[in-house]
This record gives C-alpha cells, sequence and structure tokens, in this order.
C-alpha cells in the first residue's frame, strides 16, 4: 500500500536527480542545500542555484509539511475541518541568457485525516522570446508523458494549464503554458507513478533547451525585455498563484515559498514594443487554446 511517507520519500529521492542532472547541464553551479523545519509541523530541504554558467538563479525544493488546516482553506476547497499533510517538490529556474526560457514545475501530493487525498501539480515553459520550434518539442515532450498513463490527460492538462497560467489583468498567457492538474484521484500508484515520470523528465527536457540557446548572442534591448518578462512572472505568483498563497496561508517558509521570484525585474509605465520587433510578436503569442503541436 503507498503510503504518505513512501509519496514523501519518492519525492525526496526525484529532488535529489533532479539537481544532479541541473548541475551537469549547468556545467558551473552548483546547489546549496538549506534545511528548515515548520513550526506548525514537518519541513523541507531549499535547494538553491545562484550564478551558474546558464542559470541565474533557481530553487528545487522539497517539502513535507502537515498539522491543522486553516479555516480559509477549508472553506475555499469545500472541506470538513481536518489535519492536513502536504508533500511535494517545487522548481523555478531563471536563466541569465534571454534566450533561455523560465521554467517552472510543480508535483504534490495532499491528504487529510478526513479521508481526502489527491495529487496536484504542472510544468509550465515561459520564453523570453517565443520560438515555435522550441514550443512544439516542449509541448510534444510533455504529451509523451501524459499518453504513457493516460491519453486523455494531455488535452484536458494543457487546457487546464492554458486557464491557469494566466494574467487576467494583462489579458495575456504568462508563457506557451504546458500542463497542470489539481485534485486528482483514482487509482494512487497509477498517479503517483505518473508525478514521478513527469518529474524525471524535467532534467533532461530543461537542459536541452539549456544547451541549445545559452549560446545566442544578446544586448541591452534583450536585457531590458527579459526584466519586463520577469516582471509578469513576479506579478502572476503574487497574485494568482495557489501555491504561493498556500504557503503564506499555512504558515510556510517564505524564504522556500519566494524562491521562484527572478534575481532582477522591471516593470516600465505603458511599455509597448515596436509593431513587428522579436518583442511584438512574442506578445501575439501569449495566448490561451494555442495548439503548438501543429504549428
Amino acid at each position: 500500500m503507498l503510503t504518505k511517507e513512501n509519496i514523501a520519500e519518492s519525492y525526496r529521492d526525484l529532488q535529489k536527480r533532479i539537481i544532479g542532472g541541473l548541475e551537469s547541464a549547468d556545467g558551473q553551479g552548483s546547489f546549496e542545500t538549506d534545511t528548515w523545519e515548520r513550526p506548525g509541523g514537518g519541513g523541507g530541504i531549499s535547494r538553491v542555484i545562484r550564478n551558474g554558467r546558464i542559470i541565474e538563479k533557481g530553487g528545487v525544493n522539497f517539502s513535507e509539511v502537515y498539522g491543522e488546516t486553516p479555516d480559509n482553506i477549508l472553506r475555499s476547497m469545500d472541506l470538513p475541518k481536518a489535519d492536513f499533510f502536504a508533500t511535494g517538490v517545487s522548481i523555478v529556474l531563471h536563466p541569465k541568457n534571454p534566450m533561455v526560457p523560465i521554467i517552472h514545475m510543480n508535483v504534490r501530493y495532499f491528504e487529510m485525516t478526513s479521508g481526502h487525498w489527491w495529487f496536484g501539480g504542472g510544468i509550465d515553459l515561459t520564453p523570453h522570446y517565443v520560438n515555435r520550434e522550441d514550443a512544439r518539442y516542449f509541448h510534444q515532450s510533455l504529451k509523451d508523458v501524459c499518453d504513457r498513463y493516460d491519453s486523455g490527460y494531455y488535452p484536458k492538462f494543457k487546457k487546464w494549464a492554458d486557464d491557469y497560467f494566466y494574467l487576467k489583468h494583462r489579458e495575456e498567457t504568462r508563457g506557451i503554458g504546458g500542463i497542470f492538474f489539481d485534485r486528482l484521484d483514482g487509482n494512487k500508484t497509477h498517479i503517483h507513478d505518473f508525478t514521478i515520470a513527469l518529474g524525471d523528465l524535467f532534467a533532461p527536457l530543461y537542459a536541452h533547451f539549456m544547451k541549445k540557446n545559452h549560446e545566442i548572442e544578446y544586448g541591452e534591448k534583450e536585457v531590458n525585455w527579459q526584466r519586463l518578462r520577469r516582471g509578469r512572472y513576479v506579478e502572476f505568483n503574487l497574485v494568482w498563484d495557489r501555491g504561493t498563497k498556500f504557503g503564506l496561508e499555512t504558515n510556510g517558509r517564505t524564504e522556500s515559498i519566494l524562491m521562484s521570484l527572478p534575481p532582477l525585474a522591471g516593470w516600465e509605465y505603458n511599455a509597448v514594443p515596436e509593431s513587428g520587433s522579436r518583442e511584438h510578436k512574442t506578445l501575439q503569442l501569449l495566448k490561451k487554446d494555442i495548439n503548438w503541436l501543429s504549428e
């Protein structure tokens, strides 16, 4: 029988494998280890990289927390009063070169003493400049993993990601989407194995973009645009992201929760790129429901 302890241990091991793959791909940076405890119960291991050869800042965090569920979370999930247990791995990487995309992944398990349990997670790509070839490669890789477990996963979770990773106040998607799922239950072992397979895809998938794009030349114009796009990333995480809200509302470790924010970001008043520019073309592609596999 798959227990919460088994699941937490599998995510701990997943964190180690991902870090090994990313350190190998970066070739210079290494991940610092920061172990922490949560006053209300549990804790985690934050692994952070700074000033690598390709990755400017990033984190691969593992957490295993438990305790009393805040009433506002119970109300938002329409659940009875009960204690919770949550474990998972959360990743965000910000590259130096604007031609390398930002990437995020999260896989998590949640259960309550009331008997409710589910898995959640997702992975999405946020290019500073949208490249159709890269978008197709990314989405095909996700579809391949999804199809191994359920042919309905990719179309369902892709649509979910388009809707979730959306900045309503900007009327644009955060990037080119990916997949997103939440409160997924049923066959526990099958769903757990799917989340592990998705996690094991992460390092080789991002290593592909690191190798392919990190030597492309760029200048001040591209850096300024990168900072504006990072600003959008910050806006999403602080305004809309459920994981950020959950972590802060359950008294999680602030440094680990806000690890997802970039080292430098920018905001310009009414910044409108020149028509026909690469920046303008990217904005035209930050839309929901694009079929990247047919482009």
